[in-house]
């Protein structure tokens, strides 16, 4: 029987949204308990990018002996947990499939309640996993994969979106830079790693819609100014060039996601910025938003590194917020679907638009 909202729940999550098989066992009033991760950034290295086949066949080989192992870590059997979570969308349909039907089959055979949860919620929410004096409300940066976005979080599941990326995400424009540079795949974490040798200074790269009214992001040309620059310099590039090519391409795109983000804040009159997502990792952002939160007195939190990427305890611990919060109405149904585009914004406010 699923537990009142007041009471503490015990959250199995499972994530399999693109190329990481993540699994978490998280308590309510104990935190995470055990998680395991999976990356298949090797296998997907060959092919400059994640080939969608590949990536299902693997999560289906790797996710129910993690589920095993998770457990064994936690010391706590299925029959312990009060519901399962999974990823519902967005993502990989096939990859999106593995996780539900996986969790699916755990829930109806222990007798336990489904739910999906919204994988950019789980981005949304994994700062405050990493940190317990966090607390709404707060502006959000969210820069995860093909996302890019700023929203009012005024509450758990009450989302407004503020401004978005038009064409390529912060992150894409990261990947497809490095490839023009020959730095493979992964790609954003390359190009940082090269930045730090470069002169940001070196190439006056456009910020794009740095100085327009709204709170809109665009990259794509940004990434054509790089194909340019890389072209003009011609195959027998120098090493210091990279380097410096890098860091200004890093440079214009921290330039772009710190004024706006300040713009949001300034708009909606928050005092705490929350940055999220895979590019939240990057030292050189997180350098940037650390001063100006300082300049202009406002609060700036990160998830803890581990957290950035995807990973089944933002699953585990999403799921466990809106249940308690009486938000997430987990189903004995077990007729789950997934959600391969799934637009935030269809989450604010309501109680069962994530249910499974």
């Amino acid at each position: 029987m699923t537990k009142f909202a007041s009471e503490p729940f015990r959250v199995l999550g499972l994530e399999t949204s693109c190329d990481e098989t993540g699994i978490a066992v998280y308590d309510s009033r104990e935190g995470l308990l055990a998680h395991a991760l999976h990356s298949q950034v090797a296998m997907h290295q060959a092919y400059g990018g994640v080939v969608p086949e590949l990536a299902s066949r693997d999560h289906i080989a790797r996710a129910l002996p993690l589920v095993q192992q998770t457990l064994r870590d936690a010391d706590c059997s299925l029959a312990e947990v009060d519901a399962i979570a999974y990823t519902r969308g967005p993502g990989l349909a096939g990859a999106l499939l593995v996780g539900a039907g996986l969790a699916t089959a755990l829930a109806m055979a222990a007798d336990k309640p489904l739910l999906g949860v919204h994988h950019l919620e789980g981005h949304l929410l994994s700062p405050l996993m990493s940190d317990p004096t966090l607390d709404f409300p707060f502006v959000a940066l969210l820069v995860s994969g093909g996302h890019t976005m700023l929203l009012d979080v005024a509450d758990l599941g009450h989302y407004q979106l503020l401004g978005e990326t038009v064409d390529d995400a912060a992150g894409e424009a990261f990947d497809k830079s490095a490839k023009l540079l020959g730095l493979g795949y992964p790609g954003g974490p390359a190009l940082a790693r090269l930045a730090a040798f470069g002169n940001p200074e070196a190439f006056d790269f456009p910020r794009p819609k740095l100085h327009s009214r709204d709170l809109d992001f665009s990259f794509a040309g940004l990434k054509t100014a790089v194909l340019t620059r890389v072209k003009h310099l011609g195959t027998n590039i120098c090493e210091q060039s990279r380097a410096d090519l890098a860091a200004s391409t890093q440079e214009a795109i921290t330039d772009v996601l710190c004024s706006k983000s300040v713009r949001a804040l300034r708009q909606t009159g928050r005092a705490t910025l929350v940055v999220a997502g895979g590019v939240g990792a990057n030292s050189r952002l997180r350098e940037k938003l650390d001063a100006v939160g300082q300049q202009i007195g406002v609060r700036v939190c990160y998830p803890d590194l581990q957290w950035c990427t995807d990973n089944g305890p933002m699953i585990a611990y999403a799921a466990c917020r809106r249940l308690q919060a009486g938000l997430g109405r987990a189903s004995h149904s077990y007729a789950f679907d997934i959600r391969p585009r799934w637009d935030l914004a269809e989450l604010a406010g309501a109680a069962a638009s994530d249910v499974a």
